[in-house]
């Protein structure tokens, strides 16, 4: 019997690992693909910001200190989820990569192995920051009359820790073999039970901050229990068993190499958000508060862009797998004109209408005066973000590693970091908002000439395909 089941197993494998499941990603429009591929996400992560934005608009009802507690935990919350990117961009690029090559079993093994490593990951993360959380808020700059608040929140977010982490992996490869629509869906029943909660747990049932906290775990319990049904009933292509796990040095190392750029990435946002919460911090309550809102607006504006981009991401990958790069420069060219044209409205959306923005969140006429410079200076040059993303996103999907770093360290990391440590000290709160409007603006014109090099070259390899590799 073993002979024969192996060779049944072997049988279902090679079906498995045939190219014609996935043909859909390398044939008709490119423009119409990318549309319904990226909608379902730029829906599914818009709904996520949209999240935020209601518990930010809940919990500004509890106080300024509220909302201050809130943005001090914005740098925990941002280094926790930029783990879960960095293993599900690995993911995300190995998995569509060897679907285009047609080698679904590689495909399988490469997402078996990401979640894996990303459940021990969450439970060692949250067992060692709950340890030392008191530390950790202070060193983010939580203030004596922020850290209570601050620690109810942070606490109780990090119990749901290692099933954000197991989500946000699910959600790139689902992404990944093109089903961004059922990644949409659970991220929408996310929000409205954490939309539905968050009024319960925080007024009715008097938790305070600490029910927004409940309401998002509440949340991210609902969607990992979709994303288990999805595999469990094996609803797309990619199969995720025990079996697939193997430690292969070669596998781990290339989806450390494309996701480590994508996980310090988001290591340097939260260093970010930190030294800005700590340059803030000398100025008041009510600049950190203020740099808080600014921040969580960048953040609704990043995330349909990455959605754009996470969506899209599957089409690039699976025709440079297939070595169709003329494929490959056409969508990469339509997300390109998407990316720029939202990211250029929604810096001028904010600089234009910051004050009735601003005022949603809070009716402190001293917050509000502040906030409102904080969110135009933030957002002047944020129409450059969308080159940032597509430039990135592109050299995720054709596994250059190295070229992918350069260009996402630079926005807040080498640019930012020295600006942030000096500027503030030489002219005070202006230096801190010059500083992020520097950085954003130089890291634009970096990702222009990156951009247009890689068009250059997608040029050359119609000429030569042999220059892929």
């Amino acid at each position: 019997m073993r002979p024969a089941q192996q060779l049944m197993m072997k049988g279902i494998d090679e079906r498995m690992a045939s190219p014609a499941e996935h043909t859909s990603l390398l044939k008709g429009k490119v423009s119409g693909l990318v549309i319904r591929l990226a909608i379902p996400s730029v829906i599914g992560l818009s709904i996520n910001a949209l999240q935020q934005f209601v518990n930010a608009i809940f919990v500004g009802r509890l106080g300024a200190q509220a909302i201050a507690a809130v943005s001090i935990t914005l740098p925990l919350i941002v280094l926790l989820t930029a783990v879960g990117q960095g293993v599900g961009v690995g993911a995300a690029s190995f998995v569509s990569r060897n679907l285009g090559a047609g080698n679904s079993l590689e495909a399988n093994r490469g997402a078996s192995l990401a979640l894996a490593l990303a459940a021990p990951i969450g439970v060692a993360l949250t067992g060692a920051l709950l340890f030392g959380l008191r530390d950790v808020l202070a060193l983010l700059g939580a203030s004596p009359t922020i850290m209570p608040a601050a620690l109810d929140y942070a606490s109780t977010l990090l119990f749901g820790y290692t099933l954000m982490l197991l989500n946000m992996v699910n959600g790139f490869i689902v992404r990944a073999e093109g089903n961004t629509r059922f990644s949409m869906w659970t991220m929408i029943t996310a929000f409205v039970l954490n939309a539905a909660l968050d009024p319960i747990l925080i007024f009715s049932l008097h938790l305070g901050i600490r029910g927004a906290a409940l309401a998002t775990f509440s949340a991210q319990l609902a969607a990992a229990s979709l994303y288990l049904l999805y595999f469990v009933k094996q609803w797309g292509i990619v199969r995720v068993r025990p079996s697939y796990i193997t430690w292969r040095g070669e596998r781990v190392q290339q989806l450390a190499a494309i996701g480590a750029p994508a996980t310090i990435t988001g290591i340097l946002s939260a260093v970010a958000f930190v030294l800005l919460n700590r340059a803030a911090a000398q100025f008041g309550d009510n600049s950190v508060a203020a740099v808080g809102i600014a921040a969580r607006l960048l953040t609704i504006g990043a995330l349909p862009i990455t959605g754009l981009c996470i969506g899209s991401q599957a089409v690039l990958g699976f025709s440079w797998g297939a070595q169709d790069f003329a494929r490959v420069q056409r969508a990469a060219k339509f997300m390109l004109s998407i990316a720029v044209a939202f990211s250029a409205s929604f810096s001028a959306v904010v600089v234009i209408f910051a004050r009735p923005i601003v005022r949603l969140f809070s009716d402190s006429e001293d917050m509000t005066e502040i906030a409102v410079s904080t969110c135009i200076m933030f957002h002047l040059f944020f129409g450059l973000f969308g080159v940032q993303y597509v430039a990135i996103t592109m050299l995720q999907s054709f596994g250059k590693a190295r070229l992918s770093a350069v260009v996402s360290f630079a926005r807040q990391g080498y640019l930012f970091v020295p600006a942030v440590l000096l500027l503030p000290d030489i002219w005070g709160f202006k230096g801190l908002l010059i500083s992020q409007a520097t950085a954003e603006l130089l890291a634009g014109l970096l990702a222009v000439f990156v951009i247009v090099r890689q068009f250059g070259d997608l040029k050359e390899m119609l000429v030569s395909p042999g220059a892929a590799g």
